[in-house]
């Protein structure tokens, strides 16, 4: 017998032509399910009487996040370890569960999202292009790429949505709790499922183009600001203590050197100067995100190297070695005549300067920082064993 306890929560919300049909073919799986009425004013839940399920009424409509919250907390009430969620448009396959309950027990401690199949009719384009846009987004935020961000169909290990903390409480909560999730040290895998969309004249959806886009857009456009802080994010098992700044280099490679080598904080120091040197006016952040998690890199160390390149030092030294290779020698007048007028020379000077300067400042900020890692090291290892 698993050690594990499944519960199926179903948030609805006016799905009554679907709902019941949705229970029924759950049931046949399992005898624990939670539906969590959402502010209905179909009478959806008044079919399920006489069937063997749980309703809880929300008293208004608070959205699918509240609704899936609600359920988890009564769920945890019951003794219950894991949720799993389905919607109620009978979009989600029930036969589906059993290998839920499998990667459950491969990994109890992970978000098991299902990866829908769209290999099937009547797919909406918004879906399509949701998925591909949520996807780079969580790539960006956390570095873990993830197919379906926009999958309902999810295991939670109840002790991550206890530990967790979200703002969204709408369909936006989903993309949410997966970044924040991933933050805090959990893992993330998905596993295939089936997928079923009716024709478009049958369909029933309350996604909110226009208002669920915004929430989804502001949303990530937080979460990727914070990503930006080199602060460290609270995780379930390793924490790094204290704010790292460059003001207190000593104490912050210390704190980095707890979870990384430095080799990995150099390679991760110089991508960083690298990146933010070269001349893509403002686009280098977000290039950077992207190379955090492409290539693996100590976020916390490369986003500390990050104020290193800003105005006036660098670009002002891409402008001196750019004028230097592009006229044979050195500017040596800063006037309203060379600063100003002649700004558009200066641009150039710039992109040439930076793209020279990127590789050399990278490599030698890199060597820095491994030859004080190494060092440190080094020393910290002695001290531990006088201790």
């Amino acid at each position: 017998m698993s050690e594990y306890q499944y519960c199926i929560i179903i948030p609805v919300y006016n799905h009554c032509a679907t709902l019941k049909n949705v229970v029924l073919s759950v049931l046949n799986i399992t005898k624990h399910i939670i539906v969590v009425d959402d502010g209905s004013t179909d009478g959806g839940a008044q079919t399920l009487e006489g069937l063997p399920v749980t309703v809880l009424t929300q008293p208004r409509n608070l959205g699918k996040g509240a609704a899936l919250l609600k359920g988890a907390q009564e769920a945890e009430r019951r003794g219950y370890t894991h949720i799993i969620t389905m919607d109620a448009d009978g979009q989600h396959k029930a036969a589906d569960l059993p290998a839920f309950f499998a990667a459950v027990e491969q990994y109890p401690h992970a978000i098991i999202i299902g990866a829908r199949d769209f290999d099937v009719p009547n797919v909406p384009g918004s879906s399509r292009f949701g998925r591909s846009f949520s996807r780079f987004w969580m790539f960006i935020q956390t570095g873990v790429s993830v197919s379906d961000m926009q999958s309902g169909f999810r295991a939670y290990p109840l002790s991550v949505l206890r530990t967790v903390h979200c703002t969204e409480t709408r369909y936006s909560f989903e993309i949410e709790i997966a970044v924040r999730a991933a933050w805090a040290g959990f893992a993330i895998h998905e596993i295939p499922v089936q997928v079923y969309y009716p024709p478009k004249a049958e369909r029933i959806s309350h996604f909110k183009s226009l208002a669920d886009n915004a929430r989804i857009s502001v949303l990530n456009t937080r979460l990727t600001v914070r990503a930006l802080v080199p602060l460290p994010f609270r995780r379930h098992a390793l924490h790094v203590e204290g704010r790292l700044s460059l003001l207190h280099p000593l104490h912050s490679l210390r704190a980095l050197s707890a979870y990384a080598s430095p080799r990995q904080l150099a390679v991760s120091a110089a991508w960083s100067l690298f990146i933010c040197t070269l001349p893509l006016l403002g686009l280098q952040t977000l290039l950077l995100l992207f190379v955090i998690g492409w290539r693996r890199l100590n976020r916390l160390c490369a986003l500390l190297m990050v104020p290193l390149t800003w105005p006036p030092c660098v670009p002002g030294l891409a402008i001196l070695i750019g004028y230097r290779v592009i006229h044979g020698n050195w500017l040596t007048q800063f006037t309203v005549q060379t600063l100003g007028y002649e700004a558009h020379y200066r641009f150039l000077d710039w992109i040439v300067g930076s793209l020279v300067l990127a590789p050399i400042l990278g490599a030698a900020g890199g060597m820095t920082v491994f030859a004080l890692a190494f060092v440190y090291s080094l020393i910290w290892k002695q001290t531990d064993k006088n201790m």
